[in-house]
């Protein structure tokens, strides 16, 4: 049986509702409302009226209040069944500032125990006045840069009361340069906000003082007042700016601890101390917002600190400032909207047991290698769970009857993946599902499959003659992709022979660190590149290795000073020279030909005169080695000049060999025969010389090339015949290969300052043999001779004469230079 009743006092606005169920155990359900502040004695409603129990009953039934923590506020009356105040009701102490204050009371009637269900619905009124956290607000404006319409968020004023008798408007007193502006948020909050009108001058006015008022809904109203001073500044132009007015974001429900939800990003045009900005939550953020984001002030990531519950509030707005550490300090402010989404509260959980610790890379596929074990506390869909194993790795899940085991799917390499990291993912079919993720580490053990590699596909190593035994050269390295003992390397040189000599006794490496050491000194000149092979074993079984070519070079040092070849000297390098007392300036006494068995620079020689005095009557070239007078001798010159001459190379440290050349001068020198020497005479002026010199080399290359092209078709010519006498001059059998072998060539050598040619019988394509014709230059200085070619003897007659002598030799050369001096 249902009954529903409805009631209402004129005086106190009471409203009730029950419902009764009259069987066995009674329960039923009353609803009452009441102002706050009623007297004590004030009734609510009678009880044992609505729930239908008779008046001659009341007594019997004994009716009471279980709720002990209501009891304070009220009773029943048991005389007549009432519900009336017992003590003063303050609803902003009970409900704090929810909309609606319910309060749940057990009423319990006995003979027979029925317990019903009582709500009472605590109505607010206008007895609270707003009021503000300071009673006095300082707010500081930088002169200038603020504009016309510039916001500065003011205090939100609190009014414990709520609904109507909230606050419902601000004021601010009468004020040429600031207004207000109220603004209102999605759950109703007004935002003063002060705005400027004018544009501020320190120097007219450095504070403003103002009023601000808010009042109340309620009748009669209520207001409370904050009192603002604007302190005008005249630094720090550029207030931080977010770059986003308002962010709006969706987190979901119980989101762990410390999670970033959102980071802000706020810019200020100043530098230094004025540019860094400090984040941090204004004055218009609630506590309940507080109490569960927290703001980093140096990145402004909003964080999670408590426990963010849908059913408890789906709705938070942060209220963000931005300041900067300038003076005064500007701030930029934003507005952060957080919606919360309802989830579904219970992941799955997994759990991994694993068969070994190591899994070979040999394994087969399909072996176990560990079990899973997933469980869902929710029931239903919620607990129904489906299980992923993250992809690209050679594993799978294999199930049976809800038990499930990671076994391998392919081939595993240690070498290409040593450990793999699987993500096993598990979710529930709940709307929205749930789901966990569990990462399980796997090792894979080593075989030995990989050979050792060399680094580089070639080595090359640099070492200075001379160096000392057990010099460094170089360090050979090697990686094997294997672990453990099977990627143990041991260096060793393969064996061969370089000179007779064995290569280990040239150099040396050291096993296990690849360094290769010299075993002696070498010596540039005698050899110059080592080539060696290299060879890198492993420890495993079976052994595996590789080779690598190494090639060493020897580095020139200086250490051969230069060694003088021309002309004749004694053993102190002294030469001795004639020249005629005639001779002009620009005459060449004599030309020093050195050498340098180093090479490069070390090589390069550079001949100069030491001695001080002579720079008056000689110079030598500085490369060509050329002693020449510098001026015509005088009489009073002394018969005798001794020239120190310094012959030096160009390597660090140069090394060098002092010759000295004794010159003596004479009334007249003699030729004896041709020397070498250039075609130059000093008779007409250069350029004379030159053209003289040019017409003599034509002539003599005339002259040598006419003769032996006759040379050669006579000996083809003699083919059939007898060619003993021929044979003889040309190497007797083998006077057709030698015509065949060899080929007569003319050669022009301009190099230095002397001009000479140069015929060479040579095998075609090939250098042969040189021979230099070298004329020195005339005595006199004034009469300028054009040396005549040498006159050849007829062909006939030179193979007529080396016959009649019996001169026969294989060596042509005997017969080219017979027949040119």
């Amino acid at each position: 049986m249902d009954i529903t009743g409805f009631c209402q006092c004129w005086k106190w606005q009471v409203v009730c509702s029950f419902l009764l169920c009259s069987w066995g155990w009674v329960s039923g359900q009353l609803r009452y409302s009441i102002v706050e502040e009623s007297e004590p004695g004030t009734l609510v409603g009678n009880v044992a009226q609505d729930l239908g129990i008779r008046r001659a009953e009341i007594s019997q039934r004994r009716i009471h209040l279980r709720s002990e923590k209501y009891q304070k506020y009220f009773s029943v009356n048991p005389a007549n069944g009432g519900l009336v105040v017992k003590d003063r009701i303050d609803r902003e102490s009970l409900c704090g500032s929810s909309p609606s204050c319910l309060l749940q009371i057990e009423v319990v009637a006995e003979n027979p125990v029925e317990l019903y269900s009582l709500e009472i619905e605590i109505l607010d009124i206008n007895d609270n006045s707003p009021t503000f956290s300071s009673d006095d607000r300082i707010i500081e404006i930088t002169e200038i840069f603020a504009g016309p319409g510039a916001q500065f968020p003011l205090e939100i004023a609190k009014d414990l009361d709520v609904g109507g008798n909230g606050v419902s408007q601000y004021t601010l007193n009468a004020n040429p340069y600031f207004s207000l502006s109220v603004k209102s948020r999605k759950d109703g909050t007004l935002i003063p906000q002060l705005i400027l009108e004018k544009v501020l001058d320190r120097e007219d006015k450095q504070e403003h003082n103002l009023i601000l008022t808010a009042i109340d809904g309620g009748e009669p109203a209520r207001s409370g007042t904050c009192r603002i001073t604007i302190v005008v500044l005249d630094i720090n132009d550029n207030p931080p700016v977010f770059n986003q007015s308002v962010y709006k974001i969706s987190i979901r429900e119980n989101l762990p601890l410390r999670t970033v939800i959102l980071t802000l990003n706020a810019t200020d045009q100043d530098d230094g101390a004025n540019g860094e900005i400090q984040f941090s939550f204004d004055d218009h953020t609630s506590e309940s917002a507080i109490e569960r984001f927290s703001l980093n002030e140096k990145n402004g990531e909003i964080s999670i600190i408590g426990l963010v519950d849908f059913e408890s509030q789906i709705f938070y707005e942060l209220s963000i400032k931005a300041t900067d550490k300038g003076f005064p300090k500007l701030k930029g402010n934003c507005i952060v909207q957080v919606e919360i989404e309802d989830v579904n509260d219970n992941p799955p959980e997994i759990t991994f047991t694993s068969v070994a610790n190591n899994i070979p890379e040999n394994a087969p596929s399909g072996a176990v290698v560990g079990f899973i074990n997933v469980k869902d506390e929710d029931s239903g869909k919620n607990g129904e769970i489906k299980l992923d194993l993250s992809p690209n790795v050679p594993f799978r899940i294999r199930s049976h009857q809800n038990r499930y085991a990671l076994v391998t799917d392919g081939n595993l390499d240690r070498e290409e993946t040593p450990q793999y990291t699987i993500e096993l993912t598990a979710a529930d079919l709940g709307s929205p599902p749930l789901y966990s993720k569990t990462s399980v580490t796997l090792s894979v053990s080593d075989i030995n499959d990989n050979a050792p590699l060399f680094t580089q596909s070639t080595y090359n190593a640099f070492i200075k003659e001379n160096t000392d035994p057990g010099t460094l050269l170089c360090t050979v390295s090697a990686t094997d992709l294997d672990e453990g003992v099977n990627s143990d390397l041991v260096y060793s040189i393969v064996e061969s022979q370089i000179d007779g000599s064995s290569v280990s006794s040239y150099v040396y490496i050291h096993s296990s660190d690849g360094n290769i050491y010299a075993q002696r000194s070498f010596d540039y000149e005698q050899i110059q590149v080592l080539h060696i092979t290299i060879k890198v074993e492993d420890s495993g079984s079976p052994h595996l290795s590789s080779t690598v070519p190494v090639f060493i070079f020897i580095l020139d040092t200086n250490d051969n000073p230069p060694s003088l070849l021309y002309p004749e000297h004694s053993e102190d390098l002294i030469v001795q020279e004639r020249i005629p007392k005639s001779t002009s300036a620009g005459y060449l006494v004599t030309k020093l030909s050195a050498v340098d068995l180093d090479s490069g620079h070390n090589a390069w020689l550079v001949f100069t005169l030491i001695d001080p005095i002579s720079y008056s009557s000689f110079q030598v070239s500085k490369h060509t080695g050329e002693v020449r007078t510098v001026r015509g001798l005088q009489e009073s010159e002394n018969m005798e000049q001794q020239l120190v001459i310094s012959i030096s190379d160009q390597g660090n440290p140069p090394l060098s060999t002092t010759v000295t050349v004794l010159v003596s001068i004479a009334d007249e020198v003699i030729v004896e025969r041709p020397k070498s020497g250039d075609f130059l005479t000093n008779s007409k002026p250069p350029s004379d010389m030159t053209l003289y010199l040019i017409i003599s080399l034509v002539a003599i290359s005339l002259v040598s090339l006419v003769t032996f092209m006759i040379l050669l078709v006579r000996c083809l010519r003699k083919d059939t015949y007898d060619y003993s006498s021929s044979c003889c001059f040309l190497g007797g059998s083998q006077s057709k290969a030698y015509t065949d072998q060899y080929q007569p060539a003319l050669y022009l050598n301009t190099d230095g300052t002397l001009k000479y040619m140069e015929v060479r019988m040579v095998p075609p394509g090939s250098q042969g043999q040189s021979y230099q014709t070298n004329l020195p230059p005339a005595p006199e200085p004034q009469d300028f001779s054009i040396v005549q070619p040498l006159e050849f003897p007829k062909l006939q007659d030179l193979v007529q004469d080396v016959s009649a002598e019996g001169n026969c030799s294989n060596d042509p050369s005997n017969v080219s230079e017979s027949y040119f001096h």
